[in-house]
């Protein structure tokens, strides 16, 4: 690990001069942890692993090295990111700080047209920035190539690996030039990152700014003990509390959805956020949402690693998540940048060991509050069954008292 430097700005990093500028330019001023330590040693060539969580300024710790090497040694860049959002928005961040150095980049993600993909690699980018199967689908292809890839950056490598990344992050690897410096950057540091580490990295380097599990400084907790079925209603009795931009959290689409029209039906603006919407409705949720013209974004965790989205001032996990480190990452998405802000829970009576999961990683207890008065959820009522009898199968209304034929009783036992 790197020593702690004692610089409160990027000019001591070693970067060139032209990027300060920009940085300048830009109200960049200060570096955070992750920054002042990998940038120096990024720049040297090295390879890195970055252990830190979902914003703290990742992408400028892997970015800015980037671009300068790129400068001063052959080849171009490869940057591989779980979800189409963090591509776009790596890509974003890239063009900010590498348009005055005339930057080209191409980002191959599902959900774009392949063909305007192929005209971006055409135009010879510096930086190609990537999801794992689009980019498996480009070299079936033969529409990219990677043998002079230099500089190959993972970021979010865990978070690829539970989404099952890991067998087309080998198939990648196999086609990169071994003679090259890879970055690799995660929140956790399990097993996997390790192989990866072991047998893709020439002694690499680790920097580590907060250790697994350390939630935001300014963040606050808070539980409520609820039935399934009151989940709605408590949310929407908090969004009434809570007056700031909400992110709902949800372990599944079907859940989101169902949220989404709860809210939308209480007459608030809502949007929903997952892998059944299409690449055009994730930006407008996710542009909506940073904007305002959203307030209440719903989404599975699909946003729960490196949207970068300031001044949240609430994260509700209607669903508890999956993971304790996903809680993590979730409640991660507010009390950013020095800011405050504040975390409630939806547990069900029978999740207390879900509950003391997170709390072990947290090392400390989440405060449970009193549930609040809430309406009676609606009842569910259920579609009458229509038999073989009724009307609507085409049988006359003298026949239907009639015992059903075999035909029919297979059709409906």
């Amino acid at each position: 690990m790197s020593p702690t430097r004692s610089t409160d700005d990027f000019s001591g990093l070693g970067l060139a001069p032209k990027l300060l500028a920009t940085l300048d330019r830009l109200r960049f001023t200060t570096p955070t942890p992750i920054q002042l330590q990998a940038i120096p040693v990024a720049i040297s060539g090295k390879d890195l692993i970055g252990i830190a969580q979902t914003g703290t300024g990742k992408t400028l710790a892997f970015g800015l090295p980037m671009l300068q090497r790129l400068a001063q040694v052959k080849g171009r860049g490869l940057i591989i990111l779980p979800t189409r959002e963090l591509a776009i928005q790596v890509d974003e961040m890239l063009h900010q700080i590498g348009r005055p150095l005339g930057l080209r980049t191409a980002v191959l993600i599902g959900g774009q047209s392949a063909k305007s993909q192929e005209q971006a690699l055409r135009r010879q980018p510096h930086i190609i920035v990537v999801t794992p199967g689009r980019l498996l689908d480009h070299l079936e292809q033969g529409t990219v190539r990677l043998n002079d890839i230099s500089i190959l950056v993972l970021d979010e490598a865990d978070r690829m690996l539970d989404m099952g990344f890991a067998p087309q992050l080998n198939r990648i690897l196999a086609k990169v030039p071994k003679q090259r410096q890879t970055m690799l950057f995660s929140a956790t540091m399990p097993e996997d990152i390790v192989r990866i580490a072991t047998k893709h990295m020439h002694l690499p380097l680790r920097v580590e700014v907060a250790p697994p599990g350390t939630a935001a400084a300014k963040v606050t907790h808070e539980v409520f003990v609820v039935e399934k079925s009151q989940k709605t209603s408590l949310l929407t009795k908090l969004l009434g509390e809570y007056r700031g931009s909400v992110l709902a959290f949800t372990r599944t689409k079907h859940g989101a959805k169902k949220v989404t029209q709860a809210l939308k039906h209480a007459g608030y603006n809502v949007a929903e956020l997952h892998s059944n919407r299409s690449l055009g409705q994730r930006r407008d949720a996710l542009e909506g949402f940073k904007t305002g013209k959203y307030r209440v974004l719903v989404a599975t965790d699909i946003a729960a690693r490196g949207i970068d989205v300031t001044g949240i001032e609430l994260v509700v996990n209607v669903d508890l998540p999956a993971t304790p480190d996903d809680y993590i990452h979730r409640i991660g998405r507010t009390a950013r940048a020095g800011r405050a802000g504040h975390a409630i829970s939806f547990a069900t009576p029978d999740q207390g060991r879900d509950l003391r999961a997170i709390e072990r990683l947290l090392q400390k207890r989440l405060p449970v509050s009193r549930l609040p008065d809430l309406p009676p959820a609606p009842k569910f009522e259920p579609r009458p069954f229509v038999g073989p009898s009724a009307r609507p199968y085409g049988r006359p209304a003298h026949r239907r008292q009639r015992r059903p034929s075999n035909r029919y009783r297979r059709r409906w036992n």
